[in-house]
């Protein structure tokens, strides 16, 4: 990841043409772009989004189990929220990064008010707004 921020960063100051040795955040800032974890964060929620809305392939939409369709959970408050369940890995360095491990816990890691967005470019600039927020506040 560090390669491919540097790569950004070098866009960042080939654009307002400023040397190697200059910051980069105020120009990723101005530039409202958002850094390469954030991005790959972005990439991901977005692909959750259209799991939800069926309109991701079926593969993806298959390893993700809501909260509300569980039977087990009719009586809890999570059968009535916008949550993923979160399946258990047994390796913490690749289980831990599959797509139905880490989809989950990145969705019910975002608030209330980017998930509950009815349409995708809604989504993607509510989600983009808390993730820059995130990023650089």
């Amino acid at each position: 990841m560090d390669r491919l921020q540097s790569v950004l960063n070098a866009a960042a100051r080939l654009i307002y043409s400023r040397c190697k040795y200059d910051r980069v955040t105020p120009l990723l800032k101005e530039l409202y772009w958002l850094r390469v974890p954030e991005r790959l964060k972005f990439r991901l929620a977005v692909l959750v989004f259209k799991c939800r809305n069926k309109t991701a392939p079926q593969y993806l939409a298959d390893d993700l189990q809501w909260a509300a369709d569980d039977s087990s959970r009719t009586r809890l408050r999570s059968a009535s929220s916008n949550k993923l369940v979160i399946r258990r890995s047994r390796l913490s360095t690749a289980g831990d990064r599959a797509f139905r491990v880490a989809a989950p816990r990145l969705w019910n890691s975002l608030p209330a008010c980017v998930t509950s967005a009815n349409t995708l470019p809604i989504f993607k600039k509510h989600l983009k707004t808390h993730l820059f927020n995130q990023s650089y506040v």
